[in-house]
């Protein structure tokens, strides 16, 4: 993956939120543009790059657009970062973040932040139930502390994007995140009430966001990478076949 191809890239996770402490990982994402010559083969470019060491995830403009089109929360803060976190902006990237209110609606934010935070709760659940005199307890603590935090935050993000149309990814207090994840870790029911007061807010509240997405100007940005990402490959006298 050549840096040309790079649209938008910046750093999120722990680091973006506010969450990190010494040692946590640095996990970047970021979208890139195929040469659109390569769409039109048998075989299309591959949609994702992942890598390790360092953390990167990379997906490919069409997959990205979907991914948030369905209100995927870890896709959608790409467009909503601070400026500082910013690695790589373009200005089709910029464009980009110039219509990321039209990806979103009502439902699909809904489903997904409190789908998201559902599966952390039942990962904390499980955990517990699961959990062994073999296992290390030290480990065991720091994993759900992790997942808890997470919790919080998908629905505290989730709800404010649903209520006001907008996102904050850095979080006001870390502290309290953190001592809510220490809390999980000594009971992790104590995490029930937080998913259900959510639940109810949501449930409540009236979303500022559309009932569907907008498609149409992502339609036309993602055709606008398209084009300028597109250079002719010559093509050879054509093979009759006998």
């Amino acid at each position: 993956m050549t840096t040309r191809n790079i649209l938008l890239s910046g750093i999120v996770g722990s680091t973006a939120y506010g969450l990190a402490r010494p040692g946590s990982d640095v996990d970047r994402l970021g979208m890139f543009a195929a040469p659109t010559e390569d769409l039109h083969g048998l075989h299309g470019p591959k949609e994702s790059h992942v890598t390790t060491g360092p953390d990167r995830t990379l997906h490919e403009a069409a997959k990205w657009c979907r991914l948030a089109l369905r209100g995927n929360p870890t896709v959608v803060e790409l467009v909503w970062l601070p400026d500082e976190l910013y690695e790589v902006r373009t200005p089709l990237g910029d464009e980009l973040i110039g219509i990321r209110t039209t990806l979103l609606c009502a439902k699909r934010v809904r489903d997904a932040y409190l789908g998201y935070a559902t599966q952390q709760f039942k990962r904390l659940y499980d955990r517990r139930a699961a959990s062994t005199d073999s296992a290390d307890p030290a480990d065991t603590r720091r994993r759900t502390a992790k997942h808890a935090r997470h919790l919080k935050r998908l629905c505290h993000q989730g709800f404010e994007l649903y209520a006001t149309g907008s996102l904050s990814v850095r979080v006001e207090d870390p502290d309290e995140y953190h001592r809510f994840g220490e809390q999980v870790a000594a009971d992790a029911m104590a995490a029930l009430p937080l998913l259900q007061h959510y639940e109810a807010a949501f449930d409540g509240t009236r979303s500022a966001l559309p009932d569907r997405p907008d498609e149409a100007p992502v339609e036309a940005w993602l055709r606008k990478v398209r084009a300028h990402h597109y250079t002719p490959v010559p093509v050879g006298p054509a093979v009759r076949s006998r």
